[in-house]
């Protein structure tokens, strides 16, 4: 027989923000590109997808989120895939160039 004492426990309090989430119900095509979309149609979805996530109480928790997993798709907490890339791309920066002036390696490889 399994022993299952020895699994995880569960992990629904880690997504518990999501229960309030206003994008809840909302179709998810609004968060995600179809493939090949660009320019003003992308816009356009993009910002109303933005606007739902402005009204929304956990706002920054889905953002952290998306952050701290590194989604590479979609609107989360009221930013873009683009736009959480060039955060992680400023954190990255700051983190070489604090390396760097505290004397330790300039980079990871």
């Amino acid at each position: 027989m399994a022993d299952f004492s020895r699994l995880p426990g569960p992990n629904a309090d880690l997504w518990d923000w999501q229960l309030l989430a206003a994008c809840r119900g909302v179709d998810s095509s609004l968060f995600f590109h179809p493939e090949g979309e660009r320019g003003a149609a992308r816009s356009a979805r993009e910002n109303s997808a933005k606007e739902v996530c402005m009204r929304c109480p956990v706002r920054a928790e889905c953002a952290a989120h998306a952050l701290a997993v590194r989604e590479p798709y979609g609107v989360w907490g009221g930013l873009t895939e683009d736009e959480r890339e060039e955060l992680m791309g400023r954190a990255r920066n700051r983190l070489v160039s604090a390396s760097t002036t505290s004397g330790g390696p300039a980079s990871d490889t």
